[in-house]
């Protein structure tokens, strides 16, 4: 199989200051909701790659992702340049285990996202099994400011469409907000603020929880719910927490 697969972009949106979502078209190989694949362009004579989720359902042609331009770094810097009908070159599959076939079934689903780490989750809400496997979804999207709660006409699509199931609770951490909560998302279960907006309890007996965003959300949030008996899913043994970082420290 060929190392890459040469896209062309659909459209490029800029949503603020520093964050975008590129669209392309490209012949890859199916992938599963959830998963991350890698995007590269030649600069100065090399491929330089980064990976990124898939923000669109795998039934969708058109590949989406979700990224922020990184101060420096060179990939993002000539990503959000591009321009309808320019070349990006596309690993040709999808890899990664942040997919619900590595999740057990529960009453109750939390999808715990930061910044651009939201992707993968409107990625697996964009398929049937997901409604299917779990009666409550609750899909927590945490920012710095409001103007960085993007794709909302997505997610209100959604909560129109699954009204009796999904829920939609964001965070703003730096400024306040009418709409979401305040302050970080470990800090929210371990007072109870979570579950008291979701009206849902959040415990080993009837909850999977879905951790995916920055390592301190996702380590700090993972050792509250590990103080409430919750454990970490593994091939091995069953639990109920499943994370993915989207970097690393």
């Amino acid at each position: 199989m060929a190392s890459w697969i040469e896209g062309k972009v659909v459209q490029l949106r800029h949503w603020t200051q520093g964050l975008y979502s590129l669209q392309l078209e490209a012949d890859i190989a199916p992938f599963v909701a959830g998963q991350f694949t890698r995007l590269a362009l030649e600069i100065d004579g090399e491929m330089v790659a980064r990976p990124y989720s898939f923000v669109n359902g795998p039934d969708n042609p058109v590949h989406e992702f979700y990224f922020i331009r990184v101060p420096g770094g060179p990939l993002t810097a000539r990503l959000v340049k591009l321009q309808p009908g320019d070349s990006v070159f596309i690993a040709p599959k999808g890899a990664g285990f942040f997919v619900l076939k590595e999740v057990p079934a529960a009453e109750h689903l939390w999808m715990l996202s930061t910044g651009t780490a939201l992707g993968p989750f409107l990625s697996i809400l964009a398929t049937d099994e997901v409604w299917q496997r779990y009666r409550n979804i609750v899909l927590v999207h945490a920012v710095r400011t409001a103007v960085e709660l993007n794709y909302r006409e997505q997610i209100d699509a959604l909560l129109a469409t699954h009204s009796q199931q999904l829920q939609y609770i964001p965070f703003v951490s730096r400024e306040t907000s009418a709409i979401a909560l305040p302050g970080r998302v470990p800090d929210a279960i371990e007072s109870g603020a979570l579950e008291a907006r979701a009206g849902l309890e959040l415990n080993a007996a009837n909850s999977q929880v879905m951790i995916c965003g920055n390592p301190a959300m996702v380590s700090d949030t993972r050792a509250v719910l590990e103080a409430r008996g919750l454990t970490k899913n593994s091939r091995r043994e069953a639990g109920q927490i499943t994370t993915e970082q989207y970097w690393k420290t």
